[in-house]
């Protein structure tokens, strides 16, 4: 199994190093990005950006089931979570790449916003909050591939 998955590594490797073709131009744009890595971007390319095109941010957001779903009766007003209407891998990945981009790119405005915000909260807080910085960084990073705009404060990595 270690090497039939290897295998498919290496595969990717050369695929992204070599191929061509729209979608491997996207995910090394991608991999242009501190804090992305190989797995991350050939994910988010073929399984979400890769195939569907979005007009706006909340689209991507919703095909990914990271919206919020408020819940409304009579006079009471209540956050149920968000709707994990959409592709489990892409928000299992954007959660792990979420925790990735604190760590590599501490002086993004993402980052800071998430620290202002969740950073000095329990884990409850920092949980919820890194859900929601899971979702506005999957909208920098369609913003960045659709549009070429750099995600404020963030570092590209050196060649």
């Amino acid at each position: 199994m270690r090497t039939r998955i290897r295998e498919l590594e290496r595969a990717r490797q050369r695929a992204i190093a070599h191929g061509h073709g729209e979608a491997l131009a996207k995910v090394r744009q991608l991999l242009r990005l501190r804090a992305v890595g190989p797995g991350s971007a050939w994910v988010y390319v073929n399984e979400f950006f890769g195939w569907r095109r979005f007009r706006n941010r909340k689209e991507v957001g919703a095909a990914a089931g990271l919206t919020p779903t408020p819940y409304q009766s009579g006079d009471g007003h209540r956050e149920q979570g968000i709707s994990k209407a959409g592709n489990r891998h892409i928000r299992a990945v954007a959660i792990e790449l979420a925790w990735g981009w604190l760590r590599y790119q501490p002086r993004s405005r993402l980052s800071r916003w998430y620290q202002a915000r969740f950073g000095r909260g329990g884990p409850r807080a920092r949980q919820v909050g890194i859900v929601a910085l899971a979702r506005k960084l999957l909208i920098e990073l369609w913003r960045f591939l659709e549009l070429g705009v750099v995600p404020e404060g963030a570092r590209l990595k050196t060649a």
